[in-house]
């Protein structure tokens, strides 16, 4: 079982891996099915219109999330890894205009957002709960092909059959040759053993089979500078975020008290949890305001992981651009065993899949660059993980802002805390982390569709204002 460090960190842009890059990589891999030549027929030369339709929970929560904005970004051929957030407005705008979208190598195609894109609240597709479908019509309207995309969490898009292609390889225990194939975190801790050989020093092994040691150093480095800038960002900017709750942004003035208070001196009992929430607020404020951001394994959750490495950076001035490597190559393989295993979607799972799944990578890469073993590492992931089992996603009118913000800010404490629990063992814990995932999925599985990022539960309806 492998699954790439830069699968696990994509560069993106906000408020949402699933609902809003999924869905804008999807209308790029539909524009490519066009000029291809997988169907019977060439089919290119007589496309004239496309249409959309979101259902499940991006139709439930698309408008909040942004969806309809990233499918006709999409359609006119951004990416989420190079879309210019501030070109994106007017790039809408446009469509909305001329009723056509032009994405680069393609002739201008028919589309009209009030009638081909369409939010589809009624009919569920069966493979998952973030489902698509992207239709290209000739000019009188005859349907010259399909394709069924979802959008399962992290920024990954798979096809219907590539969905089903997924299960039943992961059902027959099947996947990539790597020198360190382990699917659970028994496995993980089996093989460190057997090769002497730390999860970050594995996880590089396995990584170098499918790329150079270069490339792999620089893109570990392409992305905490990314994380890194989003902080940054983050600190920056205040004001009102967008989309009609009326959340000021609070990272600013926050951070500004904090270095007041570090430059006076004044004890503060609170202050590595101060510095912890105001660094994942940065990032997720940046987030809903669909900036960009680094999934960690999601947007949703994106804030934990920069701010618990920022954080012991900030308290470790002897670390070193391998320790960041390390964390970062540490924690991508927890997410690997949590998404093969379980799931990093809350459209699936609830927010235990997103901000507990961050926090237990966040917790194991921290315990990692503290000199921890490949036991305690576990226990880490473990407790930060079980401490978040059970946890609904219900964010309020399908913004990633309540309460996705401060809940990034708590699974960063969180993370550290279960780091430091773990490190101060010797490793030995009741509960595996195997254990603890499989819980996580099975409440998933039981947990009702109302927690599950369709914002027709908890919060979402019983906060007045809303």
């Amino acid at each position: 079982m492998f699954l790439s460090v830069f699968d696990v960190f994509k560069i993106g842009i906000g408020p949402s891996s699933s609902h809003t890059m999924g869905p804008m990589s999807a209308a790029n891999r539909f524009l490519d099915l066009i000029l291809s030549d997988d169907w019977p027929r060439p089919v290119g030369a007589h496309v004239a219109a496309l249409q959309a339709s979101l259902h499940g929970s991006l139709a439930f929560t698309g408008i909040g999330h942004g969806t309809g904005r990233a499918v006709i970004l999409g359609l006119m051929g951004e990416a989420p890894n190079t879309v210019d957030p501030d070109r994106m407005d007017a790039i809408i705008e446009e469509v909305e205009r001329t009723d056509r979208v032009t994405p680069p190598g393609h002739p201008a195609y028919y589309f009209q957002p009030k009638t081909d894109l369409i939010f589809d609240k009624k009919q569920a597709l069966p493979g998952h709960a973030n489902g698509m479908s992207f239709s290209a019509l000739d000019k009188d309207g005859r349907f010259l092909l399909k394709r069924i995309y979802y959008s399962i969490g992290g920024g990954f898009v798979v096809t219907d059959t590539e969905l089903e292609a997924m299960r039943a390889t992961k059902d027959a225990g099947g996947g990539d040759r790597v020198p360190y194939p382990f699917a659970t975190a028994r496995q993980m801790l089996d093989m460190s053993h057997g090769a002497g050989l730390s999860i970050a020093q594995m996880k590089r092994a396995n990584e170098l089979t499918h790329t150079s040691a270069q490339a792999l150093d620089e893109g570990i480095d392409a992305i905490w500078e990314a994380m890194n800038g989003c902080i940054d960002r983050g600190l920056k900017v205040d004001g009102i975020m967008p989309g009609g709750l009326k959340v000021k942004r609070r990272a600013r003035a926050i951070h500004d008290r904090l270095n007041e208070e570090w430059r006076s001196n004044r004890p503060n009992p609170l202050l590595a949890n101060d510095w912890l929430s105001v660094y994942a607020m940065a990032v997720n404020e940046e987030n809903a305001g669909g900036g960009r951001v680094v999934t960690a394994p999601t947007n949703g959750a994106a804030g934990v992981i920069p701010a618990t490495l920022k954080y012991f950076l900030h308290f470790h001035e002897d670390a070193t651009k391998d320790d960041i490597r390390e964390f970062l190559l540490t924690a991508a393989a927890i997410g690997g065993i949590i998404k093969h295993n379980a799931s990093i979607s809350g459209a699936e799972v609830g927010c235990q899949g997103e901000v507990g799944s961050a926090a237990a990578m966040a917790a194991a890469g921290l315990a990692a660059v503290m000199g921890g073993s490949p036991e305690q590492i576990e226990n880490a992931a473990e407790i930060a993980l079980e401490h978040h089992l059970g946890m609904t996603c219900d964010p309020i009118a399908g913004l990633v802002q309540v309460p996705c913000i401060e809940r990034n800010a708590l699974g960063a404490v969180k993370a550290v805390t279960a780091a430091s629990l773990a490190i101060k063992g010797d490793g030995t814990h009741f509960v595996p982390l195997d254990a603890c995932i499989e819980t996580m999925r099975q409440t998933g599985n039981d947990m009702s569709e109302k927690y599950k990022e369709t914002s027709t539960g908890g919060l979402a309806v019983n906060v007045v204002e809303c």
